[in-house]
């Protein structure tokens, strides 16, 4: 029996990036950095626990089978979870650290990045390849 690889339905990622996109305009406009836990703590439960509140909460509103939808990778998707937590968490630490230029930047990176995902360019998959064939090339020549 193949192994089939395990993936996530792609309107659940969607709905964990466009959570992002919004927590972090909804921190910008109301100056409230608290509002940055949210997809924090969403992102950080999807890694330590395979559970994302966010998509399970979003799952519910499927109207077809999770297999049905256009399939992500799971573990390209872990990869680009890491990235907008550390984003996330430094951006969060950075406003209430009163580092308030970093924690924009911060924020920034990980909103553009949730958006142009949204638009359809994994910048998390880009770097992810990247790193692949750095790898690969790495230990070619030795």
């Amino acid at each position: 029996m193949a192994n089939t690889p395990v993936s996530i339905p792609r309107p659940l990622v969607r709905t964990n990036q466009c959570s992002i996109v919004l927590s972090v305009l909804a921190s910008w406009l109301t100056g409230e950095a608290w509002i940055l836990a949210i997809p924090l703590l969403a992102g950080i439960m999807g890694l330590l626990f395979g559970y994302n509140p966010i998509m399970r909460a979003a799952k519910l509103f499927l109207r077809k089978n999770p297999a049905d939808y256009i399939p992500e990778d799971w573990e390209q998707q872990q990869f680009n979870q890491v990235i907008a937590v550390a984003c996330l968490a430094l951006g969060l630490i950075s406003f209430l650290l009163g580092w308030t230029a970093a924690g924009y930047v911060f924020t920034a990176m990980v909103a553009l990045s949730a958006f142009v995902a949204i638009l359809g360019f994994c910048i998390g998959c880009f770097i992810r390849f990247q790193l692949n064939q750095y790898k690969y090339q790495k230990s070619y020549k030795a």
